[in-house]
């Protein structure tokens, strides 16, 4: 077993004169999660195609199970797969042609799987392509993608534009296969309750660089919202590193970023502490950046 799945390394990525990535360092371990988040245009999508070997950088090195991503793109493709952020196929092709076709390039495509993952959330095998309904469309390409048995599975924002049925089926059906086998698993997007129950680590991208790169309940465990009833008393958590502050009946509820329960206690009995979602957490961090821009 590889000891890194992907490991990236100084990776700058140029369009013209702008840089979209900014020398960006990246890894990520075998059986990991990693939500890769950030505004639009954070470069998110830009390293989703560099890793699969779509764009190459300007510089940097980018390795997948311990093999460069150019001179090795053929042979990582059958151990990589992908779904992307809008489902893609031929029109006029059905489930069916689309796993024939699948199964022809790749020996290890478990077609009884395919089809009994599609039997088991009712996607219809011989509709075509371009009739499908975005959830379904989306469900095939998910199948598709599990069924070739991949060592990384690559996702680019996968519940976008899904009903809330859809998208807990798409969550339900990951959160299965992390549980019965070690995959490695990529994912960006913007549904942070999904990110926070499926990724086991965050790296948060703000204008091409990494700002924020932790274990998910390492990142919750020193987050909390303190709620001080007086504006006075939100003086008291400057040691906790405030974030953000809001109000709070007569007083404020802030988001700090260092809590200590032992140093807590000093907060006084009318203080109020609770945790922080992760989406509060990436919010607030996404904020805090005031990255400067190339002309």
């Amino acid at each position: 077993m590889p000891e890194s799945v992907a490991d990236i390394k100084g990776l700058v990525v140029r369009y013209g004169r702008r840089e979209i990535l900014r020398g960006l360092d990246l890894s990520l371990a075998p059986g990991e999660v990693l939500a890769l988040l950030g505004r639009n245009g954070a470069g998110k999508s830009t390293l989703v195609r560099c890793l699969l070997g779509l764009e190459r950088p300007a510089a940097g090195r980018l390795r997948l199970l311990e093999r460069d991503v150019w001179r090795h793109r053929a042979e990582l493709m059958a151990e990589v797969a992908a779904v992307p952020e809008r489902p893609d196929a031929p029109p006029g092709w059905t489930a069916t042609r689309l796993a024939r076709a699948t199964a022809r390039f790749d020996p290890s495509f478990d077609a009884p799987d395919f089809a009994a993952r599609l039997e088991r959330r009712a996607v219809p095998v011989d509709t075509p392509f371009d009739a499908l309904s975005r959830g379904q469309a989306t469900q095939v390409s998910l199948a598709l993608a599990l069924a070739r048995r991949p060592r990384l599975l690559v996702l680019d924002d996968p519940t976008l534009g899904l009903d809330p049925t859809t998208r807990l089926e798409v969550l339900e059906e990951l959160a299965a296969e992390l549980a019965e086998r070690e995959l490695s698993m990529l994912m960006t997007g913007h549904d942070l309750p999904g990110v926070e129950r499926l990724a086991s680590r965050v790296a948060l991208l703000a204008d091409g660089l990494l700002v924020l790169d932790e274990d998910v309940a390492a990142l919750r465990e020193r987050h909390r919202w303190v709620a001080t009833p007086r504006p006075e008393d939100a003086e008291l958590t400057a040691p906790f590193e405030p974030i953000v502050q809001r109000p709070w009946g007569r007083g404020h509820e802030t988001l700090v970023a260092r809590y200590d329960d032992r140093a807590a206690s000093r907060l006084g009995a009318a203080s109020q502490i609770r945790w922080a979602s992760l989406e509060d957490i990436v919010v607030a961090s996404s904020h805090q950046v005031a990255a400067p821009r190339n002309p």
